[in-house]
């Protein structure tokens, strides 16, 4: 998608939503920005990394992002993920606090959350991309249908996962997530944990722990997540 390909493991659950006119206008949208000259974040190569990091069978957390850093160098292709000696921005700065205090452990020294994402924590933004310095730019491009089959697919599949939701952007998805009715997953709902929000119920959620020990009592491998 925008010149690059779903991986492997993705194709077959997103192809609906892939071949679908949106998604075409999409890739050839984006193609078009950036002939035009228009810096789009993250760079090629790295737009659908939260897709090959943690392939659909191996999904056991959720973590849903509204759209990349818009900044230079922040963007990377994982929620709220920087690369490694960028300085973690202020909603990952309060998700480490928050970190430390359901779990206990220090404050990682960089951003970088492939960790997390190659253990089996899909860090999806529902867009995933975004023009440099214009927050939510490409809101309503046709990313959203896609990443809304992403969420879909992993509700759908007889494993329990835990989906958590951060902000009332997030939270729309839960929407896409029909297996709810019948308990098979855990969802955690709570305030974003940007500076703006943290206070109203971001700060502890202990969404970390309780995302474990759902996992611990479904016959499933907990999340090491120290960084």
């Amino acid at each position: 998608m925008g010149c690059e390909a779903i991986p492997e493991s993705w194709r077959p659950a997103l192809e609906p939503a892939l071949n679908a006119a949106a998604a075409r206008r999409l890739g050839g949208w984006l193609c078009a920005e950036e002939t035009d000259g228009r810096t789009i974040y993250p760079p090629r190569g790295q737009r659908l990394r939260a897709l090959e990091l943690t392939p659909l069978d191996a999904v056991k957390v959720v973590i849903l992002g509204q759209d990349p850093y818009h900044r230079a160098g922040q963007a990377m292709g994982l929620s709220f993920s920087v690369p490694m000696g960028v300085p973690p921005p202020p909603s990952l700065a309060n998700i480490y606090k928050e970190l430390a205090s359901d779990c206990g452990i220090e404050r990682p020294e960089h951003g970088d959350l492939s960790t997390w994402a190659r253990q089996g924590v899909l860090l999806l933004n529902s867009c995933l991309t975004v023009e440099a310095g214009q927050a939510g730019s490409h809101a309503g491009r046709g990313w959203e249908a896609i990443t809304d089959a992403g969420v879909a697919a992993v509700a759908e599949r007889e494993k329990p996962a835990v989906f958590i939701l951060w902000g009332s952007h997030a939270q729309a998805k839960a929407a896409r997530i029909p297996a709810l009715a019948d308990q098979r997953h855990c969802v955690i709902r709570s305030a974003h944990p940007s500076p703006l929000s943290a206070h109203r119920g971001f700060f502890g959620s202990r969404p970390f722990s309780r995302a474990n020990a759902f996992l611990a009592a479904h016959g499933r491998t907990p999340i090491d997540w120290r960084l």
